[in-house]
């Protein structure tokens, strides 16, 4: 079904379907939030997520996490798999490859010749001997260059989230959380924090993305937001009941770091959402 479409992409990643990903990216969409935002507006969300994910320091547009099994690229963290690895987490990077491709961007050679398309690294230490090699410095000021298509290809997520996330929303609370997240993209500000929460912290509609059964994504914050009255209200609501969401998460998580250390970094980076402007 075209409303599971991450779960699709899943299956069809070792073919690399980019026709099919074509027709997906058409689908009509029930809440198209994108559209009454002018391009300073994208490039000032884009440059605030770049802010969020890499404290603007461009050697993080591509790099290996210590602890993880594949690298994270661009404004957004991209998860790029290596052969053979794969975690459960959307894998974004060859999405987004493949949404550049169809705006006619040219892409480093390297990369545009790389078949299949998966990273070039087998692990982070092989990462690490090469992460000052030409092709990385290249794809880093390729990436550094290029966030406008960057953010257009995550509101294009965040959209389909959207989708997904009122289909998949009990009947009882539906128009709520309908009405809501119209609200949400009314603003800069609405649009800013669902297209950073949704690449923050995913849809919430995995089952790995749970706590003792308790997600912690879009989805879950979107059902906790109580009915909003207006864009600003929205954005407040939302703040709020993201803060909740991820201070469940984390008391209960089993790394005790989330507590201690991670969560008062996500709790800064959701005031954002709040004070958060554009030109």
């Amino acid at each position: 079904m075209l409303s599971n479409y991450w779960d699709y992409y899943k299956w069809i990643k070792p073919y690399r379907a980019v026709s099919v990903l074509f027709l997906l990216f058409q689908t009509p969409l029930a809440i198209p939030c994108e559209q009454n935002l002018s391009t300073l507006e994208l490039d000032a969300i884009a440059q605030r997520i770049y802010l969020n994910e890499c404290n603007g320091q461009s050697a993080c547009l591509v790099d290996w996490n210590p602890g993880e099994t594949f690298p994270s690229l661009g404004i957004g963290h991209f998860i790029w798999y290596p052969a053979r690895i794969d975690p459960g987490y959307v894998e974004s990077f060859p999405l987004l490859v493949d949404y550049i491709r169809r705006r006619s961007i040219a892409l480093p050679r390297w990369l545009a010749q790389l078949d299949p398309l998966d990273a070039p690294w087998s692990d982070r230490a092989s990462f690490m001997k090469q992460r000052h090699h030409t092709n990385v410095e290249q794809l880093r000021s390729f990436l550094l260059q290029n966030q406008t298509v960057q953010i257009e290809f995550m509101q294009q997520r965040m959209q389909q989230s959207l989708d997904k996330i009122i289909a998949r929303t009990e009947a009882a609370k539906r128009n709520q959380v309908r009405k809501n997240i119209e609200l949400l993209c009314a603003s800069v500000q609405g649009q800013y924090a669902l297209t950073d929460y949704v690449n923050f912290k995913g849809e919430g509609l995995a089952k790995q993305e749970r706590t003792n059964g308790v997600g912690w994504g879009l989805m879950q914050v979107l059902s906790g937001m109580p009915l909003s009255q207006s864009a600003t209200d929205a954005v407040t609501h939302f703040s709020e009941s993201a803060v909740v969401v991820l201070t469940h998460r984390a008391t209960n998580a089993t790394n005790p770091l989330e507590l201690t250390q991670w969560l008062p970094g996500w709790r800064k980076r959701i005031q954002t959402y709040s004070t958060f402007s554009a030109p």
